[in-house]
């Protein structure tokens, strides 16, 4: 996994990142259910109202994109510098910059030969009068001896500039390190002894009433009575209105348009006593299922469905239980 922001175009550069204060330059590895703090240092590069979102890019499987938030950069693009200092205590004034002009030199060059090879052959007739010579059995008349002379001419220049390329950067740059070498080791953060266990015991999908009803198990192992006030899925949050602590523990910026605040229901809210287990069916019912683009489980020979279940005690402290399994689509009422 790869973690980095997820902007519309350049319009913040990543300058620091990481996983538990783990510096994340490279990839890393993170452990199916467990939980795990990121933070990502940026500059803003473009002026503008900007919606940005950390973003983990999974090996063979894709991006997972997290909650967006929209940011808003004043000031003027053309001021924007990108220092830094290498660990051989080389400054580089501008990173955007650097190292441009030797680019543009190497384009130019092969460029130019690239044309010059062309020209030397678009400068005598080419299709029919070279079709007729073939058929009449004068293929010699088509490449001559001067043009022998220049394809090995140029054959030389070619690979003596790549040679000579290639001594010129070792010469400049001794010390070269390739980019995702490796792979850094980020443990998980502790599991507290003091959690909301949850089995999934049956998961259905209602298509004309856009509801997913879900079956679940659960015991608390925390020391207060506990509630279901959200279910999360996609970063679409689903609310139980039964449940104050819920909204209160809403971010301020989160996105309103991903947040349903009457959208959760259980047929039993009445706490769960510690060392309790309850069986609990949960409807999740909102158009969202459709506008989000959720239901495209419903194509899949496989349907599954992933989650987050939160629960909160009287106090508002809220404990965090994943959920993951199999989904059957419901067609009729």
């Amino acid at each position: 996994m790869f973690l980095s922001p997820i902007a519309p175009g350049p319009t913040l550069a990543r300058i620091e990142s990481y996983i538990n204060g783990v510096p994340m330059i490279q990839s890393t590895g993170l452990e199916l259910g467990r939980d795990y703090t990121f933070k990502l240092v940026l500059k803003a590069r473009l002026p503008g109202a900007h919606h940005v979102h950390p973003m983990l890019n999974v090996e063979d499987a894709g991006s997972i994109v997290g909650p967006g938030s929209w940011v808003e950069i004043s000031g003027d693009a053309d001021d924007f510098v990108l220092a830094v200092t290498t660990l051989t205590g080389v400054h580089i004034e501008n990173l955007e910059t650097w190292g441009v002009e030797t680019v543009i030199i190497w384009h130019l060059i092969w460029v130019a030969i690239a044309v010059f090879w062309l020209l030397w052959w678009l400068r005598r007739p080419l299709l029919m009068p070279r079709y007729m010579a073939k058929e009449r059995g004068r293929e010699d008349v088509l490449i001559t001896r001067t043009d022998m002379i220049v394809t090995a001419v140029l054959m030389v220049v070619t690979i003596g500039l790549v040679i000579g390329g290639y001594q010129w950067v070792e010469n400049k740059y001794p010390r070269t390190i390739r980019l995702q070498g490796g792979r850094a080791t980020v443990e998980p953060l502790p599991i507290s002894k003091d959690h909301v266990a949850l089995s999934l015991e049956r998961a259905e999908y209602d298509v004309p009433g856009r509801s997913m009803r879900l079956v679940i198990r659960v015991s608390n192992e925390t020391p207060e009575p506990v509630q279901l006030g959200e279910f999360t899925t996609a970063n679409v949050r689903f609310l139980n209105p039964a449940v104050a602590a819920a909204r209160a523990n809403l971010d301020a910026d989160y996105p309103e348009d991903l947040v349903f605040p009457a959208s959760l229901t259980t047929d039993n809210d009445d706490p769960i006593a510690p060392g309790e287990t309850r069986t609990i069916r949960v409807d999740a019912t909102d158009a969202a299922w459709e506008t989000e683009r959720l239901t495209s489980l419903l194509n899949d020979p496989d349907s599954r469905l992933g989650g987050l279940f939160f629960f909160f005690d009287a106090q508002g402290n809220r404990y965090i239980t994943s959920v993951y399994g199999p989904v059957i689509p419901k067609f009729l009422d």
